[in-house]
């Protein structure tokens, strides 16, 4: 089991409810925090005391193997080091994003894309007309980069009306941001480049693809193979932090297939009879493989990134005299102006621009996932830079002096700028008249399906209106104990939105649960006589006693014909019934119970009261637009 008694995170046997998507929102929401309390720890630290501030980052770290070694200063190790573990979890969400989440319908990625590169080919545009003249143009590349755990940060704050979309179209501009961002530094910011050390990391990260063709999955090798590059691109001098985006898009994502799960139950219960060497090792193959190597590394590692590095690069980076001179120097510089102005009315004019362009060419095939209100706010949002923003700058102006600080401060200055411009925009989106808001917020996008079986009233269960504008299905099995948590909480739901209908689809997992097709058959047994919810709500009640004898005690409590009954489970004539729903469950990719459904779309919180309540408002309000 997965979760404790009373908790409605859990399920059988698949996992938690969570998507990685969502942990991913909440980690970067989450680490915005950390981040301002490390900006804020070195901006005291620079000004209280400079030179103890710059001679500790600029203390040299030396690593030997033999003849070979590296000697960098801390703040390098930071900065080229620890990066590229930051964008190596950069890649394995998008990847997970292409393999599994919004963007495996390619016609999806489009727009977004066009959105990420206008968004950052304008505020560049701004920052070159500043800067024209000055000297000061190779700092562009610093006015581009949205930092992603900021902007989802502040709309966790300043946009929580707005609807989820949201969060997932400004996710996938930043990761456009970001590998853009990625190949400017390794084109533009790099040093000369040295060619048989770059020779090197290519046939090092070839090696990385061949092993992967091979199948080979030792974590330790693709560790090895990402050090040498990486240390082989440092040579080169290629900025190294690449080699870990190109290994985050490489990780696979998958769901957990329900057959690998149901012979790690299996392998599970042998151990359990003959606890040997032999049989834990194989229990512990088969249950990685059960789940992603995508997964299992951005568990692994994101919270590191979010909570260790990131804020470990704003300590290192963020620390400049905020005097008064200071600050008079630079909101009168062009790097200042250019960067502060590129971001706060540059990002918002070519996300919105870019999008509303993409729209009207595409002439109804290409629509924002929300509406118009909620892109304007993602836009203004988005004019946040940090952590990418100040690794360009540190290359673009290495050692000149009051130049790194003016990048900087104009930097800093996004975070306000951006959270008061998104506040702005979501409190004016909020005044709207409701229609005219929900038509700002939700727009009009088809919503990306999950159910690969459409609700069909004449064949599946239904409790409640039978054409009701929000359609709830559970896949769920009648002995799991999380089935029958989620069960008052599906009749409080139904009780306080007279608009839902309810569909339950049978999903036995016959391995950990042993009476649960009897059970399921049972039911469509009672269904042969017209008593199907009355036969499931007894079920549900009594989850530990679901053996034959017992149900034929619920079919004479029901007042069924027990002959007929007994005739009919015998027979198995539930079965085709109930094989129908398991084959729509696997098409669905629906690996654990209970697994709900909104609309269509895969509820991907909690299934207590208040998360299918939020799910289904959002459902309802999304139903009335397309009316």
């Amino acid at each position: 089991m997965t979760c404790e008694a009373g908790d409605y995170t859990g399920r059988t046997p698949g996992g938690g409810v969570r998507s990685p998507l969502r942990d991913f929102l909440r980690t970067e929401t989450g680490s915005a925090a950390f981040l301002v309390a490390a900006a804020l720890a070195a901006l005291v630290w620079a000004n209280a005391s400079p030179a103890s501030y710059e001679s500790f980052w600029h203390t040299h770290l030396s690593v030997r193997l033999g003849p070979y070694g590296l000697s960098l200063d801390l703040r390098e190790w930071v900065n080229s080091g620890l990066m590229a573990l930051f964008f190596f979890v950069v890649g394995l969400e998008a990847r997970r994003e292409f393999d599994m989440g919004e963007l495996r319908e390619r016609s999806r990625l489009a727009l977004p894309v066009v959105a990420g590169v206008s968004g950052m080919a304008v505020p560049v545009a701004v920052y070159l007309a500043f800067n024209a003249g000055h000297g000061t143009a190779q700092g562009w590349g610093a006015a581009m980069s949205t930092d992603t755990a900021f902007a989802l940060g502040t709309l966790a704050v300043a946009g929580r009306r707005m609807p989820a979309g949201l969060r997932v179209f400004l996710l996938t501009v930043t990761v456009v941001d970001d590998f853009v961002a990625l190949a400017v530094i390794a084109v533009a910011y790099s040093e000369r480049v040295v060619l048989p050390a770059l020779l090197v990391a290519v046939g090092t990260f070839a090696v990385v693809l061949l092993v992967r063709r091979l199948g080979v999955r030792h974590g330790a090798v693709y560790a090895l193979l990402a050090l040498v590059a990486w240390a082989a691109l440092l040579e080169s001098g290629v900025d190294p932090v690449v080699i870990g985006l190109a290994m985050g898009l490489l990780t696979y994502a998958y769901p957990a297939p329900r057959a690998e799960l149901e012979r790690a139950t299996g392998l599970f219960r042998r151990f359990r009879e003959q606890p040997t060497p032999e049989l834990e090792r194989s229990v512990r193959t088969v249950l990685a493989s059960a789940i992603s190597p995508n997964d299992r590394l951005q568990r692994m590692y994101h919270p590191w990134t979010s909570y260790v590095v990131v804020p470990l690069f704003a300590l290192a980076n963020a620390g400049i005299p905020v005097g008064a001179e200071a600050l008079g120097r630079a909101f009168t510089s062009p790097v200042t102006l250019g960067i502060l102005l590129g971001y706060v009315l540059g990002k918002p004019l070519g996300v919105l621009g870019a999008t509303a362009l993409a729209t009207a060419l595409g002439r109804g095939r290409v629509r924002p996932p929300v509406g118009w209100g909620a892109v304007t706010a993602g836009g203004a949002l988005a004019g946040v830079g940090f952590t990418v923003s100040l690794l360009i700058a540190t290359l673009a102006f290495e050692d000149t002096g009051t130049l790194l600080e003016d990048a900087k401060i104009g930097i800093l200055s996004t975070v306000v700028c951006s959270f008061l411009a998104g506040r702005l925009v979501t409190a004016a989106v909020g005044a709207m008249p409701r229609p005219l808001r929900l038509r700002a917020l939700f727009g009009r996008a088809e919503a990306l399906v999950d159910l690969e079986v459409p609700v069909d009233p004449g064949r599946d269960h239904v409790r409640g209106p039978r054409h009701a504008p929000v359609t709830l299905v559970e896949y769920g099995d009648y002995e799991c104990p999380y089935c029958g948590r989620a069960e008052p909480v599906v009749r409080e739901l139904l009780k306080d939105f007279g608009d839902v209908r309810y569909v339950w689809r049978h999903l036995p997992l016959t391995d950990v649960h042993l009476h649960a097709q009897l059970a399921a058959e049972a039911a469509e047994a009672a269904d042969l006589q017209g008593r199907y919810w009355d036969m499931h709500d007894l079920l549900m009640g009594h989850q530990g006693a679901l053996d034959f004898d017992d149900l034929m005690a619920y079919a004479q409590r029901l007042g069924l014909d027990a002959e007929r009954f007994e005739k009919d489970v015998r027979a198995r004539a539930g079965a085709p019934r109930v094989a129908e729903d398991v084959e729509s469950a696997d098409l669905s990719g629906v690996a654990g119970t209970p697994t709900f459904f909104v609309n269509g779309r895969r509820h991907q919180g909690a299934y207590d009261i208040a998360g299918l309540s939020a799910a289904v408002r959002a459902a309802r309000e999304r139903a009335a637009l397309e009316v």
